[in-house]
């Protein structure tokens, strides 16, 4: 009995191991038109100032389930030169590439500009040669970025390094740059922040929402991976291809997962959470009128619901929460049996802009 017991443990044990394996994927549906693509836009290596070699960065991606990652080395900071020296910006991108070539992952070719503030730092995506980006005048990197193309954002403008109040505050650089459409989205979320005043600047002023993990050791040990996860932007593109994720950056069809937190603009995150919660049965409980309404949640955000009808539930209060690949079934006291209800929600731990929750609703038929 004692050898059974060690056996069911192990097996048991083994078992979680793979579990937690699988459930490190992230996993969000796609909306109605559009790919649902994973994406981390902001990562180091030992090519700047993180401490992993590029296919580090690939094979953290790939156990993430990602569509895509963009390793964004510091230009001009370059702490590691004495070991690691090389002339070639473009040397990080190409190890990724290359480590990426039997996977599905997209490497994107992207670097970052290291400057004091304004402008501060950004990212520059699908640029064609980083070493072209190594000019003393910040406003001409901007503009040799865009010169060959590139989606460009700003990096944790709310960063206490360069802005001490933690208040992203737009210079009168950044008013140009957007002017000259040389800037074109901004980090809601870096790392471990959240920015209220990132995100009213990004719907203020056209700018794609933004969220990155700008890692620089190991995402399991920032994010305690497989209980905790990255932030990632949802690109929302026509098809998986570097093409299209570019053309849906600069359309701002992006929604920022960060911390069990949905941030974006209603027109893709209603979408999201829309496409994310299936109603999967309706059933009045025998002669009552107490209806059973069964939902599933088929991606990674658990969400918490707060009920907007004058329905109440049978055995739920006005905030429930739905966990992440979870099936409930909320008993909805009708009062006379109906043919077909509406139930509302707002959604809480969802922002369509500073302070504001975007709502939802299912259109519940009996029959």
């Amino acid at each position: 009995m004692k050898y059974k017991l060690i056996l069911t443990g192990c097996l048991l044990w083994s078992f979680q191991v793979l579990s937690a394996q699988h459930d490190r994927k992230i996993q969000f549906p796609n909306i109605e038109g559009y790919y649902t693509l994973k994406c981390d836009f902001h990562q180091h290596t030992v090519f700047s100032d993180g401490s992993v070699w590029p296919d580090i960065r690939v094979q953290e991606a790939v156990k993430d389930g990602l569509d895509a990652i963009s390793i964004t080395d510091h230009l001009e900071y370059q702490p590691h030169k004495k070991d690691i020296p090389h002339p070639d910006r473009n040397r990080s991108y190409e190890i990724a590439k290359n480590a990426a070539k039997n996977t599905d992952l997209l490497v994107i070719h992207g670097a970052e500009v290291t400057r004091s503030m304004p402008p501060g730092h950004a990212n520059a995506l699908f640029i064609k040669d980083a070493n072209k980006l190594l000019i003393k005048d910040a406003m001409k990197v901007f503009e040799e970025a865009n010169k060959q193309g590139a989606f460009v954002f700003w990096n944790h403008p709310n960063w206490t390094s360069q802005q001490k109040d933690g208040i992203a505050t737009l210079s009168e650089m950044h008013k140009e740059l957007i002017e000259k459409g040389w800037l074109h989205g901004i980090e809601v979320v870096n790392e471990l922040t959240y920015s209220d005043e990132a995100l009213d600047i990004a719907l203020q002023n056209d700018l794609a929402i933004m969220g990155t993990s700008d890692v620089h050791g190991l995402i399991d040990w920032l994010y305690d991976v497989p209980h905790g996860h990255r932030p990632v932007t949802l690109v929302f593109a026509r098809e998986k291809t570097e093409e299209a994720i570019k053309k849906a950056l600069f359309a701002r069809q992006t929604v920022v997962w960060f911390d069990n937190m949905l941030i974006g603009e209603e027109e893709y995150l209603i979408p999201l959470i829309e496409s994310s919660i299936k109603v999967e049965k309706v059933a009045y409980q025998g002669k009552s009128s107490v209806v059973s309404v069964t939902v599933t949640n088929q991606s990674d955000a658990s969400f918490i619901l707060e009920n907007l009808t004058d329905y109440t539930f049978h055995t739920f209060g006005d905030v429930v929460i739905l966990k992440a690949h979870q099936t409930l079934v909320f008993e909805v006291k009708t009062v006379e049996r109906l043919t077909e209800f509406d139930l509302k929600f707002k959604v809480l731990n969802a922002l369509s802009a500073p302070k504001s929750h975007p709502e939802i609703s299912w259109d519940i038929k009996t029959r």
